[in-house]
């Protein structure tokens, strides 16, 4: 059985070590705050303008401010500097906290979409820095897929489970 990992490459076309490239640099000190909440910025103000009501529901529930503000404190944990998703969230458990949500490979390709444009259009990222990104974020999008994949599997085992059991009397 692939891992969680191993499926992310395999649907993501990105090697793991390409994906974690990311860990060579500490962006966080390479491109400082302000670029990653211009990033988030950016980026959630193209998803919440999405001319696609399916990928926009998703976010239906999340306000626009606070999920730039998850993104930017997570990806500047993630990249180097001070812990700010933790010490407000907790540990990030991206499977978890995207549980609710439907994380298919067209939800993680609109929203790959999406970070690319806002990658492209956030000037004080350089192109390597954009790359090692953007690897990751296709290897991490694909990892929430196939999580989301394995919830499902687990559900029907569950209903089976459920369905199998003789009715009480």
């Amino acid at each position: 059985m692939q891992s969680l990992q191993e499926k992310a490459s395999q649907y993501s076309g990105i090697a793991t070590e390409d994906a974690f490239a990311i860990d060579e640099t500490n962006l966080y000190e390479k491109l400082g705050l302000q670029t990653f909440i211009d990033l988030s910025t950016n980026f959630y103000t193209r998803v919440y303008d999405d001319e696609e009501e399916w990928f926009r529901s998703i976010f239906a529930n999340s306000k626009k401010e606070d999920a730039i503000q998850n993104q930017y404190e997570f990806f500047v944990q993630r990249m180097g500097g001070p812990p700010l998703f933790s010490q407000r969230r907790g540990h990030p458990a991206l499977i978890a906290r995207h549980r609710p949500f439907a994380v298919t490979h067209q939800a993680a390709e609109r929203w790959l979409h999406h970070m690319q444009q806002a990658l492209d259009t956030t000037p004080a990222i350089d192109f390597d820095s954009k790359t090692k990104m953007m690897n990751f974020f296709r290897h991490t999008a694909f990892f929430l897929v196939a999580g989301d994949e394995l919830k499902s599997q687990n559900q029907q085992v569950a209903c089976k489970h459920v369905a199998s059991k003789p009715a009480a009397e």
